[in-house]
């Protein structure tokens, strides 16, 4: 049995998820893909004039990016959100510690990460650095690439209780050692940093740095039936959204959203629960009313969803159970943390069936919360019809999860038959 060689839309989120380490990343990898596209990025703080048929972007505080194709008459929105943010360990503002002979960059979790996963790994950093320019401060991206420490394991010797579920104190534990330090040493790591971007210590400002393991993407299973990487949820989102609105030039009136902060709560200037969308919807939409452009779109929220672990299995209900490859997943929940209905669930499938892509369907054990979206916080924003849907995976929130390669392929043939929408 031989192993499938990747596809192109496969090969293409490898590269995309090996060089965005970071949301600040993986918009800037957005906005290269897009340009090169023709797209033009807008700025915010000066008026736009928009061209039916153009293709336009506009990124807001480095980490979210709202793209979409220019209709000649807006009547609604065909929206695909996502979101750029992913749980992980990141730099306290004065990170380093020497302790007991070893130097250590002192940690703050993310999200909710799982911490298991983030020992004894090879571990480098990346974000952005705040750079200042006489009277203003610039934004920089920084990525150390290379492995900088480690957070080691406890040897079994000395915690006989490691297999017994004992408990990770995140505080305490999640540190990373990255230097030997005798007694008189010394680690400056503005100095450091800065010596690492080719600029003096005075030009840094601030930083805000993520931890980050630095393996690359990888195919495994009998016929490379699975991709293995960091961030998965929920750049595989991000990266499929972006690949259906390029690759169908007739999509106007499509427009992808990427988020920051969902993992945090979403409230922010750039999160779906701040005014970042409505705001470009508002600008992109002059010359209509609003209020029946707003009536007339349509949210498809894509963010990865629980694929069943076949070791715990009952983790799961029993009829709600999606395995990785076969198709998207519809992910409904009677207390709206998902905000699909049985109207915009009805659209979703006749969408699939003209596209001849399987749907699964994901309902959480009412014993189990769910987690959510950024779904039902645009629907409650702005009162949009949404839906929400994902690629099933393994190990959502691990610094290492995996997903099927055959599901964004039907991802974006969803996404593409969703961008031909037919407004009421």
């Amino acid at each position: 049995m031989n192993p499938r060689p990747p596809s192109a839309l496969i090969s293409q989120l490898i590269r995309f998820l090996d060089q965005s380490p970071t949301p600040w990343h993986a918009v800037a990898q957005v906005s290269e893909r897009l340009a090169h596209a023709g797209f033009v990025q807008l700025d915010e703080k000066v008026a736009w004039h928009l061209e039916a048929g153009g293709g336009y972007f506009v990124v807001r505080a480095d980490g979210a990016l709202i793209a979409w194709r220019q209709p000649q008459d807006v009547a609604g929105w065909t929206l695909f959100g996502a979101h750029t943010d992913s749980p992980n360990l990141r730099l306290r503002p004065n990170p380093v510690l020497k302790r007991h002979g070893y130097f250590q960059l002192g940690l703050e979790i993310y999200g909710g990460a799982l911490f298991a996963p983030w020992f004894d790994r090879e571990l480098s950093i990346a974000g952005r650095v705040a750079i200042a320019n006489g009277g203003s401060v610039l934004s920089e991206l920084f990525d150390l690439r290379h492995p900088l420490g480690v957070i080691p394991s406890l040897a079994i010797h000395l915690d006989r209780d490691a297999n017994s579920g004992r408990k990770i104190n995140p505080h305490d534990e999640l540190v990373m050692v990255i230097g030997r330090a005798e007694s008189d040493a010394e680690f400056d790591f503005k100095k450091w940093l800065a010596d690492q971007m080719e600029r003096s210590a005075d030009e840094i400002s601030a930083f805000e740095l993520c931890v980050y393991p630095v393996e690359s993407a990888t195919l495994a299973g009998l016929e490379n039936e699975f991709l293995l990487s960091a961030r998965l949820d929920n750049l595989l989102s991000c990266c499929v959204s972006i690949e259906a609105l390029i690759e169908n030039e007739h999509a106007d009136g499509v427009m992808v959203v990427l988020n920051d902060h969902e993992e945090v709560g979403s409230v922010s200037t750039s999160g779906a629960d701040g005014p970042f969308l409505e705001s470009v919807m508002r600008r992109a939409s002059v010359q209509a009313d609003f209020e029946a452009v707003r009536a007339n779109s349509l949210m498809i929220s894509i963010d990865n969803a629980h694929g069943v672990h076949p070791n715990y299995a009952s983790k799961h209900d029993e009829a709600h159970r999606p395995l990785l490859n076969e198709g998207p997943v519809v992910k409904i929940n009677a207390n709206h943390r998902y905000a699909t209905t049985a109207l915009t669930q009805g659209v979703i499938e006749q969408a699939a069936e003209r596209a001849d892509v399987p749907l699964q369907y994901f309902s959480a054990r009412s014993d189990l919360g769910c987690g959510s979206t950024i779904g039902p916080l645009t629907a409650g924003r702005l009162g949009i019809d949404t839906i929400d849907i994902g690629c099933a995976q393994f190990a959502m929130h691990s610094s290492r999860e995996c997903c099927g390669t055959r599901d964004p392929e039907l991802l974006f043939r969803l996404l593409s038959q969703l961008t031909q929408r037919e407004l009421n």
